[in-house]
């Protein structure tokens, strides 16, 4: 299984982003994986953010988050999204997509994990 995560940038505080994942790979679909998203700023340990199950698409959301950003997917493109608003600089940090076999926050439930995309929000 292999994550391409893309749509990372520069925004002011306030304003919005939308992250993507592709997932890709010939077992990707056949496993019907729960998908999510974790972040690490500079200096900081890597911390769940969103975490979305295959079908129905229940969802889960660190509480810093929860209100601001959605996850959602579309198991026909293998992909996976998270629709940021409100954005804070505190939200500054390289976005990790995460494939695994179980729901749950903790990074180690993960078993793929997408290259990062870099958000960088500014005051």
């Amino acid at each position: 299984v292999q994550l391409q995560a893309s749509g990372g940038g520069v925004v002011q505080a306030g304003g919005s982003l939308k992250l993507s994942c592709a997932a890709s790979g010939r077992t990707f679909s056949n496993y019907k994986y729960v998908m999510a998203w974790f972040r690490q700023a500079p200096g900081k340990e890597r911390e769940f953010v969103a975490t979305i199950h295959w079908s129905p698409a229940i969802t889960y959301y660190a509480d810093s988050v929860k209100g601001r950003f959605t996850i959602s997917r579309d198991n026909a493109k293998n992909t996976v999204y998270l629709q940021m608003n409100s954005l804070k600089p505190e939200d500054t940090a390289v976005y990790y997509c995460a494939a695994g076999r179980f729901f749950l926050r903790s990074s180690n439930s993960y078993d793929y994990w997408g290259q990062g995309t870099q958000v960088t929000v500014s005051s």
